[in-house]
């Protein structure tokens, strides 16, 4: 698969670090080129370098590896050479006090995808911290980490489920671009448990047998 990834810093290269070693052909853009040709160099596996709209042009699949309020802009601005690409977006828009930036407005993948209309965004990758995307593979208790996918065109849900698989894990279905605020919000939620509290968020949610309430004969009292 051919990837170009928007962005030289940590998520795009813990990521394309996978890909790369999958033998996915990798082209890195910055608007700093010199740095672009660094994170290549450190991929390696034939990973080019060059300027946003190079790395635009290079991929079937195109990461989105920016901070929330640039993406849309890059995007806007890289315009046609996207058209038809899948457009992957990482982002978390959370900002001080674990606020979630996008306020009740469209979600980072949204504004994404109004601002390049002929792509087709998925969200995915926004629910951990860059040094779990390092992890070779990501697997916790034996059982591989699950990633969220959501998106509306199924050839990029095939596309990036493919490259959650290259990084060991397993992709979930998180419903159509409609629910990308979803794990927006989801992730503001975790990372305030995490980092603000030190709560274990895996602990919030009950094994899936339980996940529609407790099976028949199990049902505890409340007092």
């Amino acid at each position: 698969m051919r990837i170009g990834v928007l962005g030289t810093g940590n998520m795009a290269d813990a990521l394309a670090t996978h890909w790369v070693r999958a033998g996915h052909q990798v082209t890195v853009g910055g608007r700093d080129v010199r740095r672009a040709e660094r994170l290549a160099a450190r991929l390696g596996g034939g990973a080019r370098a060059g300027e946003l709209r190079t790395a635009a042009e290079a991929g079937d699949v195109v990461l989105a590896a920016l901070p929330y309020g640039v993406g849309a802009d890059v995007v806007g601005e890289l315009g046609t050479e996207l058209a038809g690409r899948t457009l992957l977006d990482c982002s978390n828009p959370v900002g001080p006090g674990f606020r979630l930036l996008t306020d009740g407005g469209p979600s980072a993948a949204r504004r994404l995808a109004d601002a390049a209309p002929d792509t087709h965004v998925v969200k995915a990758f926004n629910l951990c911290h860059e040094d779990v995307w390092r992890m070779h593979p990501p697997v916790f208790d034996g059982r591989p980490l699950a990633v969220p996918v959501s998106g509306d065109d199924e050839q990029s849900l095939v596309r990036v489920s493919q490259l959650v698989r290259d990084l060991g894990c397993t992709p979930v279905s998180a419903g159509g671009l409609d629910r990308a605020g979803l794990l927006e919000a989801t992730a503001a939620l975790f990372i305030g448990l995490w980092v603000g509290e030190g709560a274990d968020a895996q602990a919030v949610a009950p094994p899936l047998a339980y996940a529609a309430g407790p099976a028949d004969g199990e049902a505890g009292s409340v007092r």
